[in-house]
């Protein structure tokens, strides 16, 4: 039976990606997004183009600060909120007001307008709001210590998500990606910055030693576990979402090298401020709860962003 959904974000990496597989289920889709220029705004007007002119899919270019919050989410029965201010490295100094702008101050209008609907919220969340930890693989009730303002503001929104449920009755559920990639992801992150240079024959700037490692997650996967958590009905409210892939930088290096047929030039850099050494997470309770099975190993995942990314490349001439 079609319903109508809401997709905060609508036009970024993860929400494209949430929005086409609603759409093919036979939803109603209304997205959000206010198109901050954090990166070329074409790409995200880009990452909508097979929606275009879909009738089951609307687009409100409006931010959640300033957007009829009641109107927009009249007779929605779920409501993915994905619109973020991204980024570990962009979240220092002058620039934190956007992150209490966007990850904050909107998450508290969004839950405010939904107390009491009875609709339910899918937060998206971030591996940032732990942090550096000796406990690995993560697990959801392991301490919450944020090295980045980012991942304070994320864990703020969780929290107020977490608030309403208790003294509102919102039905809600947090999901804490680990490192998303994939077709579409953002140009300021790793793979998307290595499998660009390296297409070009140009050097890859690493920050640290390459030898950290990330539990590596495809978009896909994450989608999958949006329409899994859209239809929980059960009491647990915060899951790892992580893609069974734990491997080095160094490692990625040398599979990117082998997939785009190119010697890795990698120019090794400082440690950003922010960045965590490792993250493995824990996913057996999204597992048991949500029936989630990350579906797309490493290998074949990156060989989709390079092919993705390769046509992008040769679209626009560079």
């Amino acid at each position: 039976m079609a319903t109508r959904m809401v997709v905060t974000g609508a036009a970024g990496f993860i929400g494209s990606h949430l929005c086409e597989a609603l759409v093919a289920r036979g939803h109603d889709v209304l997205g959000i997004d206010c198109f901050t220029d954090y990166y070329d705004v074409a790409q995200k007007r880009r990452n909508l183009a097979a929606l275009a002119g879909n009738p089951r899919f609307h687009l409100a270019e409006e931010s959640l600060t300033h957007i009829d919050l009641k109107r927009a989410l009249s007779g929605a029965s779920v409501v993915f909120h994905l619109a973020a201010q991204p980024g570990v490295r962009k979240s220092w100094g002058a620039e934190f007001e956007q992150y209490i702008e966007h990850n904050v101050r909107a998450t508290q209008m969004l839950c405010e307008a939904m107390k009491g609907s009875g609709v339910r919220l899918v937060y998206s969340s971030s591996s940032s709001v732990y942090g550096q930890t000796a406990q690995l693989p993560m697990r959801e009730d392991h301490p919450t210590r944020p090295l980045s303002p980012y991942g304070v503001t994320k864990l703020a929104g969780e929290a107020l998500c977490l608030l309403y449920a208790v003294n509102h009755g919102l039905p809600v559920a947090c999901l804490r990606y680990f490192t998303v990639y994939g077709p579409r992801q953002r140009p300021d992150m790793a793979f998307h910055r290595f499998i660009k240079a390296m297409l070009s024959n140009e050097p890859i700037e690493v920050y640290g030693s390459g030898t950290q490692t990330r539990d590596f997650t495809f978009v896909s996967d994450a989608v999958d576990a949006n329409l899994a958590a859209a239809a929980y009905t059960g009491n647990e409210t915060v899951f790892n979402i992580g893609g069974g892939s734990r491997v080095t930088l160094n490692s990625v290096i040398d599979l990117l090298g082998r997939l785009t047929r190119r010697t890795p030039d990698a120019r090794y850099r400082e440690t950003q401020k922010g960045d965590v050494m490792h993250t493995l997470a824990d996913i057996a309770l999204a597992t048991r709860e949500l029936g989630y099975a990350p579906r797309v190993g490493i290998e074949a995942g990156i060989a989709q962003e390079v092919e993705w990314l390769d046509a992008e490349r040769r679209r626009v001439g560079t």
